[in-house]
C-alpha cells in the first residue's frame, strides 16, 4: 500500500510538473502573439471588417477585437493599461453575456458520479471531458482493468473536487466504479451480461479477479471447460465473465468464464451427436486419464473409454495404454442424446483374441499362462493376450481343506494347468493344476491298507476329534476315544497341537467320502486286559484327587488308570470331604472293560470295616443267645420257685444283652 501511495504522489507530482511547464508555455505563446499583433494591425483592421460583417459572431468578441486595433499601433512601453481596464469591453450586457455563457457549460456537484468522454490518453494520464470548463485528468493505473482503453469511450468519474487550488477538475475512475460496483455486479447477474475482469492473483482453489472494484472468486473448474494444469498462466490477464453466484450476506461475488463458452460447446455438442451412429471409428485426444477409463475429446464433445474397453487384455491403469494428448482411433459403442453421455472403445477395433485361439486347443490339453488376478475362490491365467482360463481354487489341490488361492500362488506367476472345460461361444475356460499329479486316492488301498502305520500332520482340531493329513490330499479323522487308552481327554487341545505330526494307524478306509479314520492308541496293546485282574471289584488302591466337579472327583491311580469317584464315596472318617490333590485309599465298586472305566470310593473304605465289624458283633450276640435258650427248655420240666426266679434273671440278661 505504501508503494502505491509513493506512486501515486510521484504521478501528481509529475502531472503538476507538466502542468506548470504548461502554463509557461502558453504564456510565452500569449507574448508571442501580441508582438505578432503589433507588427500586422493592417491584417487586424481587416480582421475586424470581417468579423463585423459576421452576424454570428458575438458582441464580446467583436468589443475585445475593437480594442485590441486601437490599441495595435501604440507601442508596448506606451500602451495605456488603466484606458483598457476603464474601457467597457461588453458594452453594458457582462452580466448576461456571463449567464449566457454559464449555461453551455455542465453543473457538476462534487462527490458525484457522472458520465465523461475520454479526449486523450498518455503513459501516465487519461485525459477526460466532463462538459465542464477544464478537463480531468486521471491516473492510467485506474484503467489497469481494461487494457483496450481508448480515446472517445465513455466512462463514469467520480466528482472528487470541481476546482483545486490551481483550478484543476479532480476526477477519480476506482472510486466511481467502487460506488456503482456492487449495483453493476448485481445488474450483471440479473441480465445476464458479460463483463470484463482483470485477474490479480491465484488463491486456494481458483483465482481473485477485480470485477468493477470488487475482488471476486473465479473457481479452478470455472475457468475453462478443460482441465486447467497452470494457473499461474492466467494472472495478469483481462477476461470476460459471467457472474453466477453474489452472497448478498456477505457480499461475496463467484464469477465464471466457463459459462461464457457452455453455450457454444452444448451447440456443438448437439450438432455432433446428432451426426454420431453406433460403430462410427473417430479420432480423438485423450483429454484425461483417470482410474476408471479415460476422457476423449471428440472435437467439442468428450467421450469416456471404460478402462475394461481400453484392451482385451487385463488393464492395472489406463496410463499403461494411452498417455495425455495422444490421438487416438475409438469406436462409438453407445450414445445418450439427452445426457450427452458418449461411449466409446479401443479394443472393439482389433478381432477379438477367442476368434483367433488355436481351434486345436481341447480339454486335457497342458497349457502356461501367467496369474493375472488373484481371488480368495480362484485366480485367472492369461495364456494368450487376451484369453483367460480360471484356475478354481478346488483344482489346486487334492487336499479337501478349504484353503485360500493365495495360498498356491500370486499375480505375475507362471504357470502350467489343464484345461478341464471350455466354451469358444461363452469365452470361458477352466483349468486345473492338481491334475499334474495323480490322484492318491486312486490305489490308497494299496498305499494305506488298514491296520498300517503312519506319521500325519495335525490340521485341525473339532470337539470330537483330530483332523490330520498323511499327505497332500489324503485326510484322516482321529477320534477323541482312539487318542488314548488310559486318559479321559476332553478336548484334543489337551493332547497335541495343530501343526506338530503324530503316529497313527489306519483303522478304516472310506474311499466314496476320501476319508480314512485313524487311531493313535492302537499303536499300543489294550492295558485293560491286565487292569482287569488287578483293579477287581472291592480291591482297595492308593490314588491322588485331580480334579472335583458337580458329579464326583477324577482319581490318578497307579498304572496311569483313571478312577472316577461320585460325591458320595469323597466323604472321609471325619465327616469332611475330600479335596483335590489329596492322598487316599480308595475302593473298587464297579470295573467295565468294554466301557474302559472304574468305580472307586474312598468313604466304602471304612465304612465297609465299620458294617464288618458289627455283623461280626451281631453274630456273637446271637449265639449266646440261643445258647441260654436252650439251657431254659432242658431245665423246664423240672422248674421250682427258685427255677422261676433263675428264669427271670436268665430273662433280664437276654434283655440287658439285646439292649447292648
Amino acid at each position: 500500500m505504501e508503494d502505491y501511495q509513493e506512486n501515486l504522489v510521484n504521478e501528481e507530482q509529475s502531472a503538476v510538473a507538466e502542468e506548470t511547464s504548461y502554463e509557461q508555455q502558453e504564456t510565452t505563446e500569449t507574448d508571442e502573439t501580441v508582438v505578432e499583433e503589433e507588427k500586422t494591425a493592417d491584417t487586424t483592421e481587416s480582421a475586424v471588417e470581417m468579423e463585423s460583417e459576421t452576424e454570428a459572431e458575438s458582441k464580446v468578441e467583436k468589443t475585445a477585437k475593437h480594442a485590441t486595433a486601437s490599441n495595435a499601433s501604440i507601442p508596448v512601453d506606451q500602451f495605456d493599461w488603466d484606458k483598457l481596464e476603464k474601457e467597457d469591453l461588453y458594452e453594458g450586457n457582462k452580466g448576461e453575456i456571463e449567464e449566457k455563457y454559464n449555461q453551455t457549460l455542465s453543473k457538476v456537484a462534487e462527490n458525484e458520479v457522472v458520465e465523461g468522454t475520454i479526449v486523450a490518453i498518455t503513459k501516465r494520464e487519461v485525459i477526460v471531458n466532463i462538459g465542464y470548463k477544464s478537463e480531468g485528468v486521471i491516473s492510467i493505473t485506474e484503467f489497469r482493468y481494461n487494457p483496450d482503453l481508448k480515446v472517445g469511450d465513455k466512462i463514469e468519474v467520480y466528482v472528487e473536487t470541481a476546482e483545486d487550488k490551481r483550478g484543476q477538475l479532480i476526477l477519480s475512475h476506482k472510486q466511481a466504479r467502487a460506488l456503482r460496483s456492487w449495483d453493476r455486479v448485481n445488474e450483471a447477474l440479473e441480465n445476464d451480461e458479460i463483463i470484463k475482469g482483470y485477474i490479480k492473483c491465484r488463491t486456494k482453489g481458483g483465482m481473485i479477479v477485480d470485477v468493477f472494484g470488487i475482488e471476486a472468486f473465479l473457481p479452478g473448474s470455472q475457468i475453462d471447460v478443460k482441465p486447467i494444469r497452470d494457473y499461474d498462466m492466467f494472472v495478469d490477464k483481462t477476461m470476460e465473465f459471467k457472474v453466477v453466484k453474489i452472497n448478498q450476506e456477505f457480499r461475496n461475488v463467484v464469477v465464471s468464464h466457463k459459462a461464457l463458452i457452455e453455450a457454444e460447446i452444448e451447440a456443438q455438442k448437439k450438432e455432433i451427436i446428432s451426426h454420431l451412429e453406433k460403430g462410427q471409428v473417430l479420432e480423438g485426444i485423450v483429454k484425461n486419464i483417470t482410474s476408471y477409463g479415460v476422457f476423449i475429446d471428440l472435437g467439442g464433445v468428450d467421450g469416456l473409454i471404460h478402462i475394461t474397453d481400453l484392451s482385451w487384455g487385463r488393464v492395472t491403469h489406463p496410463e499403461e495404454v494411452v498417455t495425455l494428448d495422444q490421438k487416438v482411433n475409438v469406436v462409438i459403442l453407445d450414445f445418450d442424446n439427452d445426457k450427452k453421455r458418449i461411449a466409446l472403445g479401443i479394443k472393439q477395433l482389433t478381432p477379438h483374441p477367442w476368434d483367433s485361439l488355436d481351434p486345436n486347443i481341447q480339454v486335457g490339453d497342458k497349457v502356461k499362462g501367467k496369474v493375472v488376478v488373484m481371488a480368495d475362490y480362484g485366480a485367472f491365467v492369461e495364456i494368450s493376450p487376451g484369453v483367460e482360463g480360471l484356475i478354481h481354487v478346488s483344482e489346486m489341490s487334492w487336499s479337501q481343506h478349504l484353503r485360500s488361492a493365495q495360498d498356491f500362488m500370486k499375480v505375475g506367476d507362471e504357470v502350467e494347468a489343464v484345461i478341464l472345460t471350455i466354451d469358444r461361444d461363452e469365452r470361458k475356460m477352466s483349468l486345473g493344476i492338481k491334475q499334474l499329479k495323480s490322484d492318491p486316492w486312486i490305489n490308497i488301498e494299496e498305499k494305506y491298507a488298514v491296520g498300517t502305520k503312519h506319521v500325519a500332520r495335525v490340521r485341525n482340531f473339532t470337539n470330537f476329534g483330530i483332523f490330520v493329513e498323511i499327505e497332500e490330499g489324503v485326510d484322516g479323522l482321529i477320534h477323541i476315544s482312539d487318542l488314548s487308552w488310559t486318559k479321559k481327554i476332553k478336548h484334543p487341545a489337551e493332547f497335541t497341537q495343530i501343526g506338530s505330526t503324530i503316529d497313527v494307524q489306519v483303522l478304516e478306509i472310506d474311499k466314496e467320502n476320501r476319508r480314512l479314520s485313524l487311531g493313535h492308541k492302537q499303536l499300543e496293546e489294550n492295558p485293560w486286559d491286565v487292569f482287569e485282574s488287578l483293579f477287581t471289584v472291592d480291591s482297595i488302591h492308593e490314588g491322588i484327587i485331580t480334579d472335583i466337579s458337580d458329579k464326583g472327583a477324577l482319581i490318578s491311580m497307579s498304572y496311569g488308570v483313571e478312577g472316577f469317584a461320585p460325591v458320595r464315596g469323597l466323604k472321609k472318617e471325619d465327616g469332611t470331604i475330600a479335596k483335590v490333590d489329596e492322598k487316599l485309599p480308595f475302593k473298587v465298586v464297579e470295573f467295565s472293560k468294554t466301557a474302559k472305566k472304574i468305580v472307586v470310593s474312598h468313604t466304602r473304605t471304612f465304612e465297609d470295616e465299620q458294617k464288618e465289624a458289627e455283623a461280626k458283633e451281631k453274630a456273637t450276640n446271637e449265639n449266646s443267645t440261643k445258647d441260654a435258650l436252650k439251657r431254659v427248655q432242658s431245665s423246664i420240666e423240672k422248674t421250682t420257685l427258685g427255677d422261676v426266679e433263675a428264669l427271670a434273671a436268665l430273662k433280664d440278661e437276654m434283655i440287658e444283652n439285646q439292649g447292648k
